[in-house]
């Protein structure tokens, strides 16, 4: 089922059963009068109510558009006259001849909480997602620095002269890159079964601790195999990670909430180029420490970082919402209440979220079938080259600037800027993004940013001022990424977990495949202004603006082809069809893909 957009206010109160139907203000008299006479639940007359409810919250689901919520993260004092009006969104769990058909699997581990006619208040909502942020939203977000801290920081130590000192080129640095990029790539898919079968609560963990231990280890690199074996290490245990934690992201947020979180969770990684180069800035300064470079205690002690807030995961993560005891933890993070209010919004949200059990692995047939999933193969080409154009001078930001003049330190802090700026601009898209309802548009704006700067890049004139080249740099990676909403739009359109779980992974594949084409786009012979370099990004950003409006036109399509055979069928015909079918996931004939 398609995960349905929030109502208008004015009609949040979706009668749960026909009696309940009376006090809704979208009846007519005569329909009042009729549902007070409780009619028998066989009778033409209640058939009539219960197609007039259908049709109705197809009207909520077709005339709304998803909209980020924000209220989690502040809550205005002119809104606060809405906190006591019903929040409990109306889905298919009000039709009770429809209801049978998505309901949880017996399996589901939040399923003794599932209970249709419960009803809240946004009084009672906004404060628990809130709670929720704090507690799963926040330590994503520091997961993810260290994630990133550990595998960016080697873009630091090439400013301390890390190549020369183990007596590296740079081509060796892009055999590194490609390395580690390869680890992490076919890392992705078994990790995310792994943790599918073990549990993103006890994986992610794991994961965290033993890539820092290889992390910290690199402060005893000797030449090029030590080199290459570290940065294949942290590949494989870090691969996986990304799509790890946005499954369980998923388990605790809606739909239409959880792109502006997968934003703020990779702002954590654009954050993290703006506190490392700063933490660079001081680290490095221990070259000759004990008769060490600086760039070997970068390393270690960022490892150590990371090491720590690995532990510290162990301790902050939950199976679920219901799920959250632990003998450290005994009275868990929500009243039965809470935990009711949790499932039941995320179930009405998207009832494809109860057909398994969190720590339910994924078969190899359940593997084949997602694989096969031809609807989610156009997000994943759109990952193959989306960024690319921002890959290769993002990489060789600092040894650009180091190449213009700027020393050690200065190089650092001039990296700073672009990844605040991008940081921004990535909030803003993805918000835009849920505002309007666009995703692949989205993706052209983002194209349409990057195509005037690399051109600029390919046609800026050999000795041009130092500053005037930043100025373009900056300008260029300070562009607005699609990534957070594109992995939301990913998950949009699995609908089912099993999917879901075999999406994030094969997307995330996709997108280190990206990394591995742009680190090998500049190349040493093409020193130091990349000419052939840039005119390859120039053909690839015009080319990223079509696949864009090619995805968004196959969509599109594919919406209208169902919504003939769909709209062609009586209710009698739907319900058959919804009894009978083998259909699943984004194969069902009431699914509508986003775009």
């Amino acid at each position: 089922m398609a995960s349905s957009p929030t109502p208008p206010q004015d009609k949040i109160q979706s009668p749960t059963t026909l009696s309940d139907a009376a006090s809704s203000k979208s009846f007519s008299s005569a329909e009042k009068q009729t549902l007070n006479k409780n009619p028998s639940p066989d009778s033409a007359e209640a058939e009539a109510i219960r197609t007039r409810i259908l049709e109705d919250q197809a009207e909520y689901r077709s005339a709304q558009k998803p909209t980020t919520n924000l209220s989690s993260l502040w809550t205005r004092a002119k809104d606060t006259r809405k906190l006591d009006e019903i929040a409990t969104q109306p889905c298919v769990f009000d039709d009770p001849n429809l209801a049978p058909y998505f309901a949880p699997t017996e399996k589901y581990e939040n399923r003794h909480r599932f209970d249709p006619s419960f009803k809240w208040t946004w009084r009672e909502e906004i404060p628990l997602v809130k709670r929720i942020d704090w507690k799963v939203t926040a330590w994503s977000c520091i997961a993810f620095f260290a994630l990133d801290l550990d595998r960016s920081n080697i873009s630091q130590a090439n400013t301390d002269n890390f190549l020369d000192d183990l007596g590296l080129d740079t081509n060796d640095y892009n055999l590194g890159q490609t390395v580690f990029r390869v680890s992490f790539l076919l890392a992705e898919l078994p990790s995310q079964l792994v943790s599918k079968k073990l549990g993103p609560d006890r994986w992610i963990p794991a994961q965290m601790i033993l890539w820092s231990l290889v992390s910290a280890a690199q402060f005893w690199l000797k030449g090029r195999g030590s080199f290459l074996a570290t940065r294949a290490l942290i590949g494989m245990l870090q691969g996986g990670f990304i799509p790890d934690t946005i499954l369980y992201m998923s388990y605790f947020f809606k739909g239409s909430e959880l792109p502006f979180r997968l934003a703020l969770f990779w702002m954590a990684n654009r954050l993290t180029d703006v506190i490392s180069p700063l933490l660079a800035y001081g680290l490095l300064r221990l070259r000759g420490y004990h008769g060490y470079e600086g760039w070997r205690w970068l390393f270690l002690l960022e490892g150590i970082l990371t090491l720590v807030i690995g532990i510290w995961s162990v301790f902050a993560m939950v199976p679920s919402p219901t799920q959250t005891k632990a003998p450290w933890r005994k009275n868990g993070w929500f009243t039965e209440r809470e935990e009711k209010i949790m499932v039941n919004r995320i179930l009405r949200d998207d009832p494809s979220k109860s057909d398994m059990h969190n720590r339910q692995a994924i078969t190899f047939k359940l593997l084949w079938e997602s694989l096969c999933d031809y609807d989610l193969w156009p997000i994943y080409i759109i990952g193959l080259t989306f960024s690319i154009p921002a890959g290769p001078p993002d990489n060789y930001l600092t040894l650009t600037l180091r190449q213009l003049g700027f020393d050690t330190f200065d190089s650092n802090l001039l990296s700073i800027p672009c990844q605040v700026a991008c940081t921004v601009n990535m909030l803003l898209i993805t918000y835009l993004s849920e505002k309007f309802n666009q995703r692949a548009l989205m993706g052209v704006a983002m194209q349409l940013w990057l195509l005037p700067c690399v051109l600029a890049l390919y046609l800026l004139p050999t000795g041009t001022n130092r500053w005037a080249a930043y100025a373009l740099v900056t300008v260029l990676l300070s562009y607005p990424s699609t990534h957070p909403l594109q992995v939301g739009w990913c998950s949009r359109n699995s609908n089912t977990v099993r999917t879901r779980t075999v999406s994030a992974a094969l997307y995330n594949m996709a997108v280190q495949i990206n990394s591995i084409i742009g680190s090998n786009i500049y190349r040493r012979d093409d020193r130091p202004e990349y000419r052939r370099g840039n005119r390859t990004l120039v053909g690839i950003a015009s080319m990223n603006i079509v696949i864009y409006l090619l995805v968004k036109t196959y969509y599109v399509w594919r919406n209208k082809k169902r919504d003939e055979k769909w709209d062609g069928m009586t209710l009698e015909e739907r319900r058959q069809y919804l009894d009978a079918t083998e259909d699943k996931g984004s194969k069902r004939l009431d699914f509508r893909f986003a775009h």
